[in-house]
């Protein structure tokens, strides 16, 4: 079956006419995986899907919200973009405007860029700037520059970057036939995409598309968590380099989200996130970066916290959870060989590969 970008799938919701030049990867449409080893780990009336966003083209939930910023960049006649970045919004920007044929400018903080995504912006031709500062640093930056010059940012303060993203919230209850999840998790940093996701279920059932609401989860790192704090944190410091950010610009539409739903946002430590990392990788099957393992050691956290046992499943005898996992693992390898086992030097022998393994020799017959 040809896969369509999600403007095409969801033009009536998007901003565009008939008449608009559409730029896209074939984002979207990405998988919902039962996570039945990590269910059965974390809480036994919990039921938990992951929604794999790191199989975007670029490789992170970026491309939904990127695909209408660049289409309505190039509508409105701009020949370059701009953006502040740790690492995934430049790896999108610059594959999508170099599909478009536009100039792409990247400002990153110093040093602070997982290399895999860093390689991703330069490939595709983005000028890409490193400053001597952080996110929050960077962004007041391509802030003022685009206030000042025909430059569009497409960060997520960026409206259009929202109307893309909350496309994964309509692809969700596409999934469950027409029913929301009783709950959904998802990292903080910037705080677009919790904003995002909600804006879509809102209007999904407005639409008569979706039956309820999802109660909305979202985590920050503990070393970077200004929402949870109530202020914002001068030097944010996490390994998780997707949510270090300090100051998020989309704040007061986050707490929006929580408190309209009735949902949580909280924060975990970088254990708790590394803890979540492998437990995802291990379980099942699913390589995140680490800043996407931030919604799952939420949900643990939560879980021994008791916050499930007494709540009233929407649609199944199950608490239906879904997780989104906003990036791919080979965005930050490593992170990946910093926490897994060194490979096993051997001699090339049978004997030695079965004691490696842990198998004993089959007996004589």
């Amino acid at each position: 079956m040809l896969r369509h970008g999600v403007i095409h799938r969801y033009r009536k919701f998007m901003p565009v006419s008939e008449a608009t030049r559409v730029i896209t990867l074939n984002e979207g449409s990405t998988p919902m995986v039962p996570a039945y080893n990590l269910s059965a780990l974390i809480h036994p009336r919990l039921e938990i899907w992951l929604k794999y966003e790191g199989l975007n083209p670029t490789g992170s939930f970026k491309d939904r919200g990127m695909t209408v910023a660049i289409t309505k960049a190039v509508e409105e006649g701009f020949q370059a973009v701009c953006c502040a970045s740790t690492g995934n919004t430049s790896a999108s920007a610059a594959a999508y405007a170099a599909r478009a044929g536009i100039k792409c400018a990247v400002l990153i903080p110093e040093g602070k860029i997982a290399l895999g995504k860093l390689s991703q912006a330069m490939i595709h031709g983005a000028r890409v700037i490193q400053i001597k500062g952080n996110f929050d640093d960077a962004l007041r930056l391509v802030r003022d520059v685009a206030e000042k010059y025909p430059i569009a940012l497409v960060n997520s303060v960026n409206p259009y970057r929202i109307e893309g993203q909350k496309s994964g919230a309509f692809e969700i209850v596409d999934d469950f036939q027409g029913v929301a999840p009783d709950f959904q998790a998802m990292p903080v940093g910037n705080a677009g995409n919790i904003t995002a996701y909600w804006k879509g279920y809102k209007e999904y059932k407005a639409a008569g598309m979706a039956e309820n609401l999802p109660r909305m989860l979202g985590f920050q790192a503990a070393g970077a968590a200004p929402i949870v704090l109530g202020h914002p944190v001068e030097n944010p410091q996490t390994f998780a380099t997707a949510i270090r950010i300090g100051n998020p610009a989309s704040w007061k539409s986050a707490e929006t989200a929580r408190d309209e739903s009735g949902g949580v946002i909280g924060m975990v430590t970088d254990h708790q996130i590394r803890e979540a990392y492998e437990l995802l990788a291990r379980s099942e099957g699913v390589f995140a970066e680490p800043a996407s393992a931030a919604s799952v050691a939420g949900v643990v956290k939560l879980a021994e916290s008791g916050f499930f046992d007494d709540v009233r499943p929407i649609a199944s005898d199950h608490i239906r959870l879904v997780c989104i996992l906003t990036g791919h693992g080979l965005k930050d390898p490593d992170s990946a060989i910093r926490v897994a086992e060194e490979p096993i030097t051997i001699e090339a022998r049978e004997e030695d590969v079965l004691d490696a393994i842990g198998l004993a020799e089959p007996a004589l017959a």
